[in-house]
C-alpha cells in the first residue's frame, strides 16, 4: 500500500513483514542457488517507506532511523533504487527514508519488503509502466523474497523465489506473536549450515497448503515446518528457549521464520497472545517481542 503525495514528488508506502508457514529446500542449481518450496504469509507489521524525487546531483541516498540498517549500497532498498535508476536511465536523484518497525536480520523479510516498496514507488513516481511480472523478474535479482514481497498475501513460493502461486482462500483472521533473540543469523550462513547437515527435517508443504485452504488453524499449527530450523537451533540456542516458552502456552502453532532467528506463534485467541507477550518481555529482556496480525492483501 502506498500513497502518491505532492503532485507525484514523493510517495509514502508500507513494507510488510512476512513469516514462513513452511520452508523447504528441494534441490540446488549448478550456480549454487538453492531451490525452495515455501508457504509465505504477510503480517500487519510494517516499515514506513518514503521515496522522494530530488535534483539529479543528489544521486541515491537512504536515511533510516535504525543504527542496525546501513545507509549505503549494502541496503537492499538502495540497491533496488540503483537497479531501476540504471536500467531505465532515471536522471533525477532519489531519496529513500525508512522508518523501521520490522526487526533487522530476523527472518521476516524486512529488507526485501523495503526493496519491494521502493520498486513500487519508483515505478509510480517516474511512470515507468512496469507490470507486476516485470517488477518480480527484476526483484528476484535482488533477493529470493523480493518477488513475494511485491505480491504479498498467502503464497506458495518455488524455484529461487520467482515462481509464486496464490493459496486460495488465503490465511486470515489470526493473531501472531513474534519473539526475536538479540542476535541474528545471516541468510548465507543458514543455507551453508543446511548444506553441511545430513539429517534435515523436511516439512510437508502440500499438507500445509491444504490446512490453510480448509481454514483449519489447529491442523496448520501441527504441520508448520522449517528445514532451516534444526541447524539454527545449534547456532542460536535462544531459539529453543523461546520455542519451549511458547509451546508451554499451548498456542496453535510455533515455528522459526525464514533463516531465523525470530520465532512466531499463531493463535485466534488474542488475549492468550497478549498475556504471553507480556510474560515474554519479562522472560526475555532485550529481545524483540511484537504482537501483530495476519495481513490480508
Amino acid at each position: 500500500m502506498y500513497t502518491i503525495m505532492n503532485k507525484k514528488q514523493y510517495t509514502i508506502g508500507q513494507a510488510h513483514a512476512k513469516i514462513n508457514l513452511g520452508l523447504d529446500i528441494v534441490g540446488k542449481r549448478d550456480d549454487g542457488y538453492h531451490l525452495l518450496k515455501m508457504v509465505m504469509q504477510t503480517l500487519e507489521l510494517h516499515d514506513i517507506i518514503t521515496v522522494s524525487i530530488e535534483d539529479p546531483e543528489y544521486g541515491i541516498k537512504t536515511v533510516t532511523d535504525s543504527g542496525a540498517v546501513p545507509d549505503d549500497e549494502h541496503n537492499l532498498a538502495y540497491r533496488a533504487a540503483h537497479l531501476l535508476k540504471e536500467r531505465y536511465d532515471i536522471k533525477e536523484g532519489i531519496k529513500i527514508e525508512i522508518e523501521k518497525h520490522i526487526p533487522v536480520s530476523a527472518g521476516l523479510a524486512g529488507g526485501s519488503s523495503d526493496a519491494a516498496a521502493v520498486m513500487r514507488s519508483i515505478n509510480s513516481l517516474f511512470s515507468l509502466g512496469l507490470g507486476r511480472e516485470e517488477l518480480k523478474r527484476l526483484g528476484v535479482t535482488l533477493g529470493a523474497d523480493v518477488p513475494y514481497c511485491l505480491e504479498g498475501g498467502t503464497m506458495l513460493s518455488e524455484g529461487i523465489g520467482e515462481l509464486l502461486t496464490p493459496v486460495i482462500p488465503g490465511f486470515k483472521d489470526c493473531g501472531v506473536l513474534l519473539i526475536k533473540p538479540d542476535k541474528g543469523i545471516s541468510t548465507a550462513e543458514a543455507y551453508g549450515d543446511y548444506d553441511k547437515n545430513e539429517d534435515n527435517v523436511h516439512p510437508d508443504i502440500e499438507a500445509i497448503i491444504s490446512a490453510i485452504e480448509k481454514g483449519n488453524i489447529a491442523l496448520l499449527g501441527r504441520l508448520l515446518g522449517n528445514v532451516l530450523e534444526k541447524t539454527a537451533l545449534k547456532k542460536v540456542p535462544e531459539i529453543s528457549e523461546i520455542k519451549d516458552f511458547l509451546l508451554k502456552k499451548r498456542l496453535r502453532g510455533v515455528l522459526m521464520s525464514g533463516s531465523g532467528p525470530t520465532v512466531f506463534a499463531l493463535d485466534e485467541d488474542r488475549e492468550l497472545l497478549k498475556s504471553t507477550a507480556e510474560e515474554g518481555k519479562k522472560v526475555f529482556p532485550g529481545f524483540d517481542v511484537i504482537l501483530t496480525e495476519v495481513y490480508s492483501t
